[in-house]
């Protein structure tokens, strides 16, 4: 059985719908640049990064040079303008958020909570998450999530990405936040360069037999300065149109769980540094777009979910 129509009249489950209900009230997050990088820029793995990054998101972040403290507040009193009841999620977005030493993560992770934060969310790498990262993550005493990039199940795209990661690298992360009951969003990419829509349908298929509490799904952007900029400027990777994309969304969420909170279901890129795809721009359309389609279709999440190996 898919999912039920929500009070806020959605076929699938969203964030706002889940906190709402779990937390009594709207959540919003006050995005950090704590000041990491990630093995696949300082050279452990790799220079440079993925294809598509662009200082890890970075974007959306105050300046690292800025204590954590700081751009908390600074968020706060962004968000309470707007929100003037929201709890704030700290989330540790820029770079792999787990990637240091232990006294520092505990460091940083122990600021951010002792600016009275509701909880906190951690951005990081499939293989940059270990037992000892995952116990002080749970010893902060707030609820937490772990936000995992996985982008997509195939290892070939990935090889072309140059994420330096693999999917069996994605599921031994899972499986141990699992069994220390973290609670987990997965990131998926679509629109990733040669990958069909029947492949993230597939990557769609096999995050939602893990049954994860959270996923964030995200279109591909082309961002000025890139690899991929390169790429697409050579007619090397085409960006996706937007039917195909709410096409392959729709089919993606009857393949999740029910239970699983749909985060993000079309990413925002830096619209100064925006090269394609331009549709992307007007998120309402692409949102409302999801939505008219779902109904045309009386499809929900989780319709053809189905979790047997």
């Amino acid at each position: 059985m898919g999912f039920e129509f929500s009070d806020d009249n959605k076929r699938y489950h969203t964030l706002y719908y889940h906190n709402r209900h779990t937390y009594g009230g709207r959540v919003v997050k006050a995005v950090i640049d704590a000041g990491f990088t990630c093995p696949n820029i300082d050279g452990t793995k790799s220079h440079g990064g993925c294809i598509f990054c662009d200082g890890g998101s970075g974007y959306f972040t105050a300046d690292s040079s800025i204590s954590i403290t700081e751009q908390i507040e600074r968020e706060k009193e962004r968000i309470h303008r707007k929100y003037p009841d929201a709890l704030i999620t700290a989330y540790f977005q820029a770079h792999s958020n787990t990637y240091a030493d232990i006294d520092t993560l505990e460091k940083k992770y122990r600021e951010a909570v002792n600016c009275g934060v509701h909880s906190i969310a951690v951005a990081t790498r499939p293989d940059c998450i270990d037992k000892e990262r995952i116990q002080l993550i749970k010893s902060l005493g707030i609820p937490a999530t772990v936000e995992l990039g996985l982008q997509t199940i195939h290892d070939r795209t990935s090889y072309v990405l140059n994420t330096c990661h693999s999917y069996s690298s994605f599921l031994s992360a899972m499986f141990l936040l699992k069994k220390y009951d973290v609670r987990t969003c997965v990131h998926i990419i679509n629109g990733l360069p040669e990958e069909t829509d029947e492949m993230m349908i597939q990557t769609a298929q096999a995050v939602g037999k893990l049954r994860p509490d959270g996923i964030k799904i995200h279109l591909l952007h082309v961002i000025d300065g890139t690899f991929l900029h390169e790429m697409y400027k050579k007619g090397q990777y085409h960006p996706m149109e937007k039917q195909d994309y709410i096409e392959t969304v729709v089919r993606q969420l009857e393949y999740l769980p029910p239970e699983t909170v749909i985060e993000r279901i079309t990413g925002d890129g830096d619209k100064s540094k925006l090269i394609a795809p331009l549709w992307s721009k007007d998120k309402i359309s692409v949102l409302g777009s999801i939505d008219r389609r779902m109904a045309e279709l009386d499809v929900c999440q989780g319709d053809r979910f189905d979790d047997r190996a």
